[in-house]
């Protein structure tokens, strides 16, 4: 196989994450309708654990103390963003569509979350970023007509803010831990966590039905574990500007799915503020590799929860 049918197959598995991440947004929100909402997460992190096991069965091996600990604490903020993020699309709170432009908001709330946490300034693509998802949101909103904003939208924002915080984790006290025993002890932390408070509070029957486990099936395996494999695998042949520009379409695909499955329009006003997100994402992913200095290093992990954002560091890691 030659190189450039090999970068050609990667970006096709790339751009069919992203379009698996945003197909995810209506279907847990139709799973959690029937089912609640702590099990249906703990049932779908365990998925995701027993499947990266699976395919990466080197990463239990691997596991030391330290990486525990690290991954302990990403796992904690991993959690806190994917429960505000499923309850804030459950019915009753936010739509799918709105859901995925706000939820790709942590990609810019991630450098100032970086430069409050650990002193590091983030450059001025970062704030071209902010600026443009800001007047995005406020658009997506209704440019501020009554009733645009609602309690959903405002919980899957603060899910975007614990998914900033969880990729601050992984840029500090997780930096140079290994990815996969790193990974697979989120995974199993959120499963563990999920699933406690699923049994202790909502006492949930068996899961039961077609759509219930498609929705764990897509998420636990192909949204989470498989979709680690194609990143980790894709960074070793793919630039990482390359590859986060394929992934910020994930927002688009969630637009997307919403609007053939779940029938959901955002109209003019809304479709001008998701685009604005989007470009805003694309200008701090993509314009702050650009301008990244000649002693720093981009930085992309893997991610867990949709398109991974940068952490700006210095050649020594300062």
């Amino acid at each position: 196989m030659t190189d450039r049918t090999r970068r050609t197959l990667i970006t096709i598995a790339l751009v069919a994450v992203a379009a698996v991440w945003g197909a995810t947004f209506v279907m847990v929100r139709d799973a959690v309708a029937g089912y609640p909402v702590f099990s249906f997460l703990g049932l779908r992190f365990a998925v995701a654990t027993v499947a990266f096991v699976a395919i990466f069965p080197s990463s239990v091996r691997q596991l030391d103390g330290a990486t525990v600990r690290a991954g302990l604490v990403a796992g904690v903020f991993l959690c806190a963003g994917y429960v505000l993020q499923t309850l804030g699309i459950a019915p009753g709170m936010t739509t799918p569509g709105r859901a995925a432009f706000i939820t790709g908001m942590f990609v810019v709330i991630t450098p100032l979350m970086q430069a409050l946490v650990l002193r590091r300034m983030p450059r001025w693509t970062a704030w071209v970023g902010v600026g443009a998802a800001v007047a995005g949101s406020w658009l997506l909103s209704g440019g501020g007509a009554g009733g645009g904003w609602n309690l959903g939208d405002t919980v899957v924002l603060l899910c975007a803010v614990a998914y900033s915080a969880h990729m601050i984790v992984l840029g500090s006290i997780g930096r140079d831990r290994a990815t996969g025993p790193l990974t697979l002890v989120q995974l199993a932390t959120v499963a563990v966590v999920c699933g406690a408070v699923g049994v202790a509070v909502e006492h949930p029957s068996a899961p039961t039905g077609g759509r219930l486990w498609l929705a764990l099936l897509v998420t636990g395996v192909l949204a989470s574990a498989a979709a680690f494999a194609v990143q980790t695998y894709a960074q070793k042949h793919l630039s990482p500007t390359r590859t986060a520009l394929i992934l910020i379409c994930e927002p688009a695909f969630g637009g997307l799915f919403a609007w053939v499955l779940a029938g959901e329009s955002l109209g003019p006003m809304g479709v001008a503020g998701a685009a604005l997100i989007v470009s805003g994402m694309a200008a701090s992913e993509v314009l702050t590799s650009v301008v990244a200095a000649r002693d720093e290093r981009v930085v992309l992990e893997p991610s867990l929860e949709g398109p991974p954002a940068h952490l700006i560091e210095g050649d020594g890691g300062e």
